[in-house]
């Protein structure tokens, strides 16, 4: 009965300090779309409107870059979900106290921030699909025969932004933040597979390697599985479903594990 009550007490302390993340967010929800999606729909109304308008890229390179955008913008969005709070929680002020002191397990605590940071990025990406189609109009295409892959890869590519922005979160410095966009996000960026389909780089053989190791070109790729019809009659080449799936999977349990005890290791003395 004794651990049926704890059971009880933290089911509902998790619950709460979810629900308020999730209030304070709806309250900023313009700043949060803002900060989210500003970048990458430039990045789609320059690369997938403009060029192909003015004759320097082909008129289906939107469809074969949206999907990249829809990964990047929900793995973005997840790791500053999880990231930029963390940084500041675990700064001189100490606010992740507060949540220490409910009754929950420490473990918990990164749970709830890992599951928010998944629910940001999924929302971002979401959004992505309506905005696109008024950005590229006609050369808006999205086949309809996988929309269950599709959804799986939308929340899993939040999942994977959230639990590294946790490892990120634990380990950066307050001073440091700054330097981490420039480190970590410049090259997650440019290897992720996100402007170029990963099939396309056989030429590049030593660069198509390289991008195996960016959780993000997994993302974009399994998404690009997901999204683009078949062009010419042909299916587009990605890399197989089977080992995005593991890679993903493998991302978010390793950067789980090292970021919740990286986490531990900060809060607890």
């Amino acid at each position: 009965m004794v651990e049926r009550s704890r059971t009880w007490l933290a089911a509902n302390a998790f619950l709460a300090i979810l629900r308020r993340d999730l209030v304070v967010t709806g309250r900023e929800i313009v700043p949060f779309f803002l900060q989210a999606l500003m970048q990458p729909l430039f990045f789609l109304f320059i690369f997938g409107k403009v060029l192909p308008g003015i004759g320097l890229a082909s008129g289906n390179f939107g469809a074969l870059m949206i999907p990249g955008i829809v990964a990047l913008t929900g793995m973005i969005a997840a790791i500053q979900g999880v990231t930029l709070p963390l940084v500041l929680d675990l700064g001189f002020a100490r606010e992740i106290d507060d949540r220490l002191l409910s009754p929950l397990p420490v473990w918990l605590v990164a749970v709830e921030k890992v599951l928010f940071g998944a629910i940001r990025g999924t929302l971002a990406s979401s959004v992505i699909f309506p905005l696109g189609w008024l950005i590229l109009g006609s050369a808006y295409t999205v086949r309809t025969d996988r929309i269950g892959t599709l959804i799986c890869m939308v929340v899993l590519t939040g999942c994977v932004g959230s639990t590294i922005g946790l490892l990120i979160g634990t380990v950066i410095r307050p001073e440091h933040i700054s330097l981490m966009f420039t480190l970590i996000f410049t090259p997650l960026l440019f290897t992720g597979c996100t402007y170029y389909p990963w099939g396309a780089l056989t030429n590049i053989r030593w660069f198509q390697v390289a991008t195996l190791f960016n959780p993000l070109t997994y993302a974009a790729e399994g998404l690009r599985y997901s999204m683009v019809p078949p062009m010419g009659g042909h299916e587009l080449r990605t890399l197989g479903l089977f080992w995005i799936l593991i890679a993903l999977g493998t991302s978010v349990i390793v950067t789980f594990v090292i970021g919740t005890r990286t986490f531990y290791k900060r809060v607890v003395s």
